[in-house]
């Protein structure tokens, strides 16, 4: 729903989505189930043996590194 509000208020809503999607290493954004699924998962005995760890569900956007200026 945050994504929805914020491309609903874009002069150009579906420009701006694909704009957003494009940077997504995965080319498409997280679903709301992908994260549900993460969470039910770190809830749930199979994640028994998880420990110490943060888990991003977040399409690769945490490991992403800026491209470096150009020299002028």
């Amino acid at each position: 729903p945050w994504v929805g509000r914020l491309l609903a208020a874009a002069p150009d809503p579906a420009a701006e989505r694909a704009a957003l999607e494009a940077r997504q290493p995965t080319g498409r954004l997280v679903g709301a189930e992908e994260v549900a699924g993460a969470i039910a998962y770190l809830a749930s005995p199979l994640s028994g043996a998880t420990t110490g760890t943060a888990l991003a569900v977040d399409g690769g956007m945490q490991g992403l590194r800026l491209r470096q200026a150009a020299p002028r």
